[in-house]
């Protein structure tokens, strides 16, 4: 590893991170505690956070599981925090890794930060921005040398490491093997398995981030595992150079839906057709979708589990039709059942692109045509989700997407009282209010 990606991962400070940077990392942590407000509630949260009570259990370290309160290992509570936020799979995410930095990132900082008992909220922002930037440029580098196409925790393992490395005080040596530990150790997991099976392994979040703090503490302690070739290699050589100038959490995308990114265009299309000539279903015959290979493949039209639902392109653009948007109670049982819902998903016809396939993964493009039963065939333009980070979202819609998720679970006090908590962490500042806001139990 070169000298100054150590450099960087041990001497970033929040003060010099341009003000852009550090108010999208802010408001990226924001949605990611809405998200996982989000997930607690499904049945994966539940399991998870019983698995790692029983089975991470706290020695010489300990922090409190997110939402939660039980205290684990730091590890097992990066488990299942990545697991509860991936569990609503509403969260940031980039283009090229085509996966998720910030999902494991955010655990493995508060559970570093209490294991530790180092609050200071300056140093708690700049581990967040940590794993956007080395787990960022870690996915886009393992996509690059590898074949297959690997979930978050594959990379996120690495970028979690780092954030280990950082609060453990890591010489410039330990950090090298953690990082190759991670790599090592990383789930390699293949997602277009999940995307075509749907189940509650999801991206792998949460195993990478747990591979990636428990190599932290093994560096620690001797063990050794360099190099860590996606940081390392020459052939990626040009993606280390730029730390610190290129800041790559201003190129995450931002979900305003709990569903994969994929199937966004498609629904944002729906949307834009329904609501633009004030349509209801009852009025639609059926729902035609022109979208790129990856988002054909979200195949299940009828789902039983959150997993599949979330995994869908016909089910998710057919609550759009009928509901006019996405929420929580959208991906369970309830919305299963709907016979409105269920109609309109079985009979939707998706199609593929070749142009909409040429175009991704550097851009994600559908285009619906809305059928009535009058026979009028009503089409939207070409497009793209909504959040990319060219064009990103108000804060005020994060901020209200946030509270719609936080405050039927945290309540409104605590809801906003944890968004304010976010809003003060600065160096200097203790960040406990905010890790007691975001562990204590529901």
């Amino acid at each position: 590893m070169s000298a100054p990606l150590v450099d960087f991962l041990h001497s970033l400070r929040w003060q010099d991170v341009p003000a852009p940077v550090q108010e999208r990392t802010r408001d990226f942590l924001v949605d990611l505690l809405g998200v996982a407000t989000g997930g607690i509630g499904t049945k994966l949260s539940q399991i998870i956070r019983d698995h790692a009570a029983d089975h991470f259990a706290a020695g010489r370290s300990s922090a409190r599981m997110l939402l939660d309160g039980r205290r684990v290992s730091p590890a097992g509570a990066t488990l299942e925090g990545g697991m509860v936020i991936d569990a609503y799979d509403a969260h940031d995410g980039h283009r090229l890794t085509k996966g998720h930095a910030g999902c494991a990132a955010l655990p493995a900082t508060l559970a570093m930060a209490e294991a530790t008992g180092q609050m200071d909220g300056g140093d708690l922002m700049t581990c967040l921005l940590l794993g956007y930037e080395i787990g960022t440029r870690a996915g886009i580098a393992l996509h690059r040398t590898a074949n297959d196409y690997h979930t978050s925790g594959a990379w996120m393992a690495l970028s979690c490491a780092a954030i280990g490395a950082r609060y453990l005080g890591l010489g410039a040596d330990q950090t090298r093997h953690g990082l190759g530990i991670a790599e090592y150790h990383g789930p390699r997991s293949q997602m277009m398995r999940c995307i075509d099976a749907p189940t509650m392994v999801k991206d792998g979040s949460g195993w990478g981030g747990m591979a990636g703090v428990s190599a932290a503490y093994m560096a620690q302690s001797g063990f050794t595992g360099a190099p860590a070739i996606t940081a390392e290699g020459a052939d990626v050589a040009d993606l280390w150079g730029d730390l610190g100038q290129t800041w790559r959490v201003m190129e995450q995308y931002y979900k305003p839906f709990p569903v994969c990114r994929w199937a966004q265009p498609p629904v944002q299309a729906v949307l834009s057709v329904m609501q633009g000539h004030g349509l209801t279903s009852a009025q639609v015959e059926h729902i035609e979708i022109v979208t790129f290979h990856e988002s054909l493949r979200l195949a299940t039209r009828t789902p039983k589990t959150t997993e599949e639902a979330q995994y869908s392109t016909a089910f998710p653009a057919a609550v759009a039709a009928v509901r006019g948007s996405i929420g929580p109670a959208d991906i369970t049982e309830t919305a299963f059942a709907d016979p409105e819902i269920r109609r309109l998903a079985e009979g939707m016809r998706v199609s593929e692109s070749d142009a909409y396939n040429a175009a991704f993964p550097a851009r994600r493009i559908a285009h619906a045509v809305v059928v009535l039963r009058d026979g009028t065939r009503l089409q939207s333009p070409p497009t793209e989700a909504r959040g990319d980070p060219e064009a990103m979202v108000p804060r005020a819609e994060m901020q209200a997407k946030f509270h719609a998720s936080a405050d039927p679970v945290l309540g409104v006090d605590r809801a906003l009282a944890l968004r304010h908590a976010v809003e003060d962490l600065a160096p200097g500042q203790s960040a406990k209010t905010l890790t007691d806001l975001a562990t204590a139990a529901i």
